[in-house]
């Protein structure tokens, strides 16, 4: 990716979110640290970092084959889960000394009944995640939660405390409210970073110690702050969707006059919307109703579509969008049901909608670049 911004810390986020197993991890391993991989973003990093792990989002980056998960899935199921099991059997995730698996839909539901059995992973978990946000889903995530601490303290030898667990949401919290000073830049008109320069450090926030990533953030603040970018875009616009960790598919939209500002993504602001309520006593309880109830979430809750609707709406007038982009994978069921919800209440709203399936893999963008460009055009731009 071709980039302006200058500072060091931000080729540092560059290479953790292009790699795996990247310098941060690398290090981590090298000083006695243990590493533990997790799927999506409703299951709590603070849990592993109150017991002394390295969180790692899993990520099918690098990934050039399913042959060997094609074995065990079909071509129906999502290729990010395909390329994530694919480097889970052809062992690029051996620098893993965990993985915890949760049921946040079908496809990744099946990985772990893959993995266990057919990866030399020593301590895999998994996590059973509500369908909905009510009372009885908190006391129930947060009994998962009571659980995987046991299983943590119990595999990696080290006591849980409610004071670990404070610090741990203390500092995660940090990130996230550094991370929302970088979305308040991109309100401006001309940002001074693009949509995929800000993916890359959302990503990296997944891939490395949060102390280190903090302080590199906040470095990269104080390169961008009271700076302005070149402008020449043609349209603002937000991306609408589930996994979204390739910065080449954000570049692409670019590449048209389309610059994202902002969007509605897990990798994005479901990360770091909203921060954690540090008032409520029991921690596990707190993380319970930050993931299910104050977050934004994904369609994986069945009652917050409204709700998730309005937030949308909300950021698209706060950063003063002309247009929004609905991305799905491929065979994703919930995000085809949400999209298609979504396209009628934004129709309403007066709002240009564009859905767009894709696969995993960033590539063959001309017809994504073609249909952007008549995007925007249909907008006047």
């Amino acid at each position: 990716m071709e980039t302006k911004i200058k500072t060091a810390a931000f080729k540092t986020m560059q290479e953790a979110a292009a790699t795996l197993e990247n310098h941060a991890v690398q290090a981590w391993k090298e000083q006695g640290g243990k590493v533990v991989g997790y799927f999506c973003s409703m299951l709590p990093q603070e849990l592993f970092i109150a017991a002394g792990l390295l969180p790692f989002r899993m990520r099918g980056t690098g990934s050039t084959s399913t042959d060997l998960a094609d074995a065990y899935f079909t071509n129906l199921n999502c290729s990010f889960t395909r390329h994530c099991l694919n480097l889970g059997l052809d062992g690029s995730f051996d620098f893993l000394d965990g993985l915890v698996c949760i049921n946040s839909c079908d496809q990744v539901r099946r990985i772990y009944d893959t993995w266990r059995p057919h990866v030399a992973t020593e301590f895999i978990e998994f996590v059973t995640l509500p369908h909905q946000s009510g009372a009885d889903q908190v006391a129930w995530y947060t009994d998962e939660f009571t659980a995987l601490r046991g299983k943590l303290e119990g595999q990696f030898k080290k006591v849980m405390t409610d004071e670990d667990l404070h610090k741990a949401i203390a500092l995660c919290n940090e990130t996230r409210s550094l991370q929302k000073r970088l979305y308040e830049l991109r309100k401006q008109d001309n940002p001074p970073i693009t949509g995929a320069e800000a993916l890359v450090v959302m990503v990296a926030g997944t891939a490395m110690p949060p102390e280190q990533y903090n302080a590199l953030l906040r470095e990269l603040l104080g390169e961008l702050e009271g700076t302005s970018g070149p402008g020449g875009h043609r349209a603002r616009l937000m991306i609408a969707g589930g996994v979204l960790d390739d910065p080449a598919y954000i570049e692409a939209i670019e590449g048209m006059g389309g610059l994202v500002v902002t969007d509605s993504t897990c990798f994005g602001t479901r990360l770091m919307w909203e921060n954690v309520d540090t008032e409520v006593p029991n921690p596990l309880e707190a993380l319970a109703r930050y993931y299910l109830v104050d977050r934004p979430s994904c369609p994986r809750l069945y009652d917050a579509q409204e709700k998730r609707t309005r937030l949308i709406q909300d950021l698209y007038a706060e950063f003063n969008c002309d247009g929004i982009i609905g991305e799905r994978m491929m065979f994703c069921d919930q995000w085809n049901v949400e999209h298609y919800m979504l396209d009628t209440d934004l129709k309403e709203a007066g709002i240009p909608f564009l859905k767009l399936e894709r696969e995993y893999l960033t590539s063959g963008t001309g017809q994504l670049r073609t249909r952007v460009q008549a995007f925007i055009e249909t907008m006047g731009k």
